[in-house]
């Protein structure tokens, strides 16, 4: 059985803090920076050896947050079955550019960890999709965030997702959309840069407990149907400036709705990373 486990970092266990997480930013200190990236590792840890645990015979661990580069592979659980990916793309023998590197129809299981709510929710920590100029993105109508998003993409493979653990504003908006999905919610929001919640250890025993149970439910044949909402798919992206609509609508397929909103038709499942790939903010 393999699993994989795609990881943000605004959701991660005791990381509580917009500095811990978005440290890139001026007048954020080192010392931040790396008790931030800190937290993210341990729970990596936490969550890997987990599934391992469980019965996973393969673990995939890949750093999605900003395009990666947060975890240090060389840090963390050595294990010759967990494969590290510390960017979120890779380039493949044939030059080609692959968002998520080893997620295809030979995983059995999507795991969503370190993961935040959607643009605009109220009552969340950091809320963002992929960008914080983008206020809104739908695929077919339906409002969804990151966690959509890459569900979508693992459903092109016919991987189901199985697990989001993050913030409870995150994990409300997962179980709304995926009600068979489980949630490990570490954590609420204060406001909007403040969160509140379990310890790091505490976050690490509740987060390894439903992975556990995440890779139990897999390995006794309850696997959730992937999500599949197309194809085609209509996306349609709403954003803060007539500017970056500007920008967006430059990509292929695309067209302009009104001023601030670009719509784009997607034959495949596949193609809907191209609609989150580019500088993400966060």
């Amino acid at each position: 059985m393999k699993v994989y486990l795609l990881w943000d970092m605004e959701g991660a266990s005791g990381l509580f803090t917009r500095d811990q997480a978005w440290y890139w930013e001026p007048g954020v200190g080192p010392e931040t920076a790396e008790a931030g990236r800190r937290l993210l590792m341990a729970d990596v840890d936490a969550a890997s050896a987990a599934a391992l645990a469980a019965g996973a015979d393969e673990v995939i661990v890949c750093d999605t947050h900003h395009g990666g580069g947060n975890i240090r592979p060389e840090a963390l659980l050595p294990d010759p079955r967990i494969t590290y990916h510390g960017r979120s793309t890779a380039t493949l023998a044939d030059g080609t550019r692959r968002v998520f590197p080893g997620l295809d129809e030979t995983v059995d299981g999507f795991l969503l960890l370190g993961h935040h709510a959607k643009a605009g929710t109220p009552d969340a920590f950091l809320p963002h999709t992929n960008s914080l100029a983008w206020v809104d993105y739908r695929i077919n109508g339906r409002s969804v965030g990151e966690i959509g998003i890459e569900a979508c993409y693992a459903g092109h493979w016919g991987v189901p997702l199985v697990l989001v653990q993050g913030d409870e504003a995150g994990c409300r908006e997962a179980a709304a959309q995926f009600p068979d999905v489980l949630t490990a919610p570490v954590k609420r929001a204060v406001h909007a840069t403040l969160a509140t919640g379990l310890t790091a250890e505490e976050g690490h025993q509740f987060t390894a407990r439903r992975v556990a149970e995440a890779v139990a439910r897999l390995r006794a044949g309850r696997r959730p149907a992937p999500y599949r909402p197309g194809p085609p798919l209509e996306v349609t992206l709403r954003l803060t400036t007539a500017a970056e609509a500007d920008r967006v609508e430059q990509r292929a397929g695309a067209r302009r709705v009104d001023a601030h909103t670009v719509v784009a038709l997607l034959e495949r499942q596949h193609d809907i990373m191209s609609w989150t790939a580019g500088p993400r903010r966060a």
